[in-house]
């Protein structure tokens, strides 16, 4: 429920209160005030989260109408007592025109805005530099990547193309800017080779595209929802969109550096382009979940003290990122295993286990499967580090062991179609 403070011209104050009651609120108060060297009414109401622009829309056709929005929630409790516990808990998400608003509010200068995402770019730079996932946290925290996000969806679903220009311009100065100190500090410092933390966060999973989606949608529904109706803080969302962002752009900054620096360093220009594909990824999910959830709960062109939305431009701006969305997931799919190494290790270790269990000669100890960033021409190269123990009632030498088994793995990974050259080191161990 929130709080409003209307002034009108002296007289008018009965109008207000009727207008008030017609949307349900409660615990209004009128009182004869001074304003300058006029006399005022000025009407204390509370209304329902839902209902502040249905009011706002009706006070319009007042005359010199003043109006303060509490923007935190209040609790009006009213008789009788016994209905208090019922009271409070009628929680509603959310007006368009508050969520509107605060979007606006949360832009701050630009000098600011820069800093933080200066800040960011430095402590991510130190996190992937020392292999310290905290700092990566830290990061997250610190980038002011949520902010031009949610604006651009808000800007979508209202259709203001003004706002939507700003916020783009913001989110690319954002990333830029981290970019380019992640970029600066590996060349000042002379990095030379990429770090494992580096290496495992550029790794792209086949399901990479949930992660955007599900931090536009948790971004969109904290700006809809009370702050009452949730244990989700801001912070916490906002982190979320964040996680999807900075890292990568950490990656392309430092994995441009090393390529620029280094020609014959190996996987930096495969790095480079691995962070940069996950960028727009992020970007264009991000987008499209919060922009329909902003939709769904009523921001539209249309609506109270606000008429900068145009009507044509949700449909024009949600099929440009459902088409590019599409087009990136293609060029995932399409150009695999580059874009989803993550996912394919993974199904190749699944691979690599059951083809050891039909062997039936040894019993598998461990094994590792992973992509290395070596820059072998023409070949994605897949690495099989696999630990085995032989049966007790096996006569094959150690050495037979590691043919049969070299052989077995990389003709079966072949056969799957992983498209890769499959290194195997089987080693054979034994107990004492």
């Amino acid at each position: 429920m929130r709080q409003l403070m209307i002034q009108v011209q002296k007289g008018q104050g009965d109008a207000v209160l009727q207008i008030a009651e017609s949307c349900d609120a409660v615990n209004c108060s009128k009182i004869e005030a001074q304003r300058a060297d006029q006399s005022i009414d000025l009407v204390i109401v509370h209304v329902s989260n839902r209902k502040v622009e249905d009011l706002l829309a009706k006070l319009e056709d007042l005359t010199d109408v003043h109006i303060t929005l509490f923007p935190t929630g209040v609790i009006a409790l009213r008789p009788p007592a016994s209905e208090a516990a019922q009271q409070v808990k009628n929680v509603k998400a959310r007006s368009p025109i508050e969520v509107f608003l605060s979007g606006l509010q949360s832009v701050g200068s630009w000098r600011s805005f820069l800093a933080y995402a200066a800040v960011a770019g430095i402590v991510v730079w130190i996190g992937l530099y020392t292999n310290t996932s905290y700092l990566l946290v830290a990061a997250m925290l610190i980038a002011p990547f949520a902010g031009p996000a949610m604006n651009s969806a808000i800007a979508t679903a209202r259709g203001d193309l003004q706002l939507l220009g700003r916020s783009i311009l913001r989110y690319i100065s954002a990333l830029a800017v981290t970019i380019t100190i992640a970029f600066l500090l590996s060349v000042i410092l002379q990095q030379q080779v990429p770090t494992s933390l580096m290496l495992d966060n550029s790794q792209i999973s086949a399901i990479a595209v949930l992660i955007p989606l599900a931090a536009g949608a948790a971004g969109a529904l904290n700006l809809v929802q009370s702050e009452r109706s949730s244990l989700v803080s801001g912070a916490a969302a906002g982190m979320l969109v964040a996680a999807s962002l900075a890292p990568p752009a950490g990656i392309v900054g430092m994995a441009s550096a090393l390529a620029f620096g280094n020609s014959e360093a190996s996987g930096r220009w495969d790095m480079t382009v691995s962070g940069l594909f996950l960028l727009v990824l992020q970007l264009f999910g991000i987008h499209l979940s919060a922009t329909l959830i902003f939709r769904l709960y009523g921001l539209t062109s249309q609506g109270s003290r606000y008429s900068r939305g145009k009507r044509q431009v949700f449909p024009i701006a949600l099929s440009v990122s459902l088409v590019s969305l599409a087009a990136i997931l293609l060029l995932q799919f399409w150009n695999s295993p580059q874009f989803e190494r993550s996912s394919r290790a993974q199904r190749a270790n699944a691979e690599v286990q059951q083809a050891i269990q039909q062997a039936g000669f040894v019993q598998l100890v461990e094994a590792n499967v992973r992509f290395t960033r070596a820059e072998i021409a023409g070949q994605n190269t897949l690495l099989a580090e696999v630990y085995v123990q032989r049966q007790p009632n096996s006569d094959l030498s150690d050495q037979q062991i590691r043919d049969r088994l070299t052989q077995t793995i990389q003709t079966r990974l072949l056969e799957q179609g992983f498209n890769v050259v499959p290194l195997v080191s089987v080693t054979v161990l034994n107990p004492p």
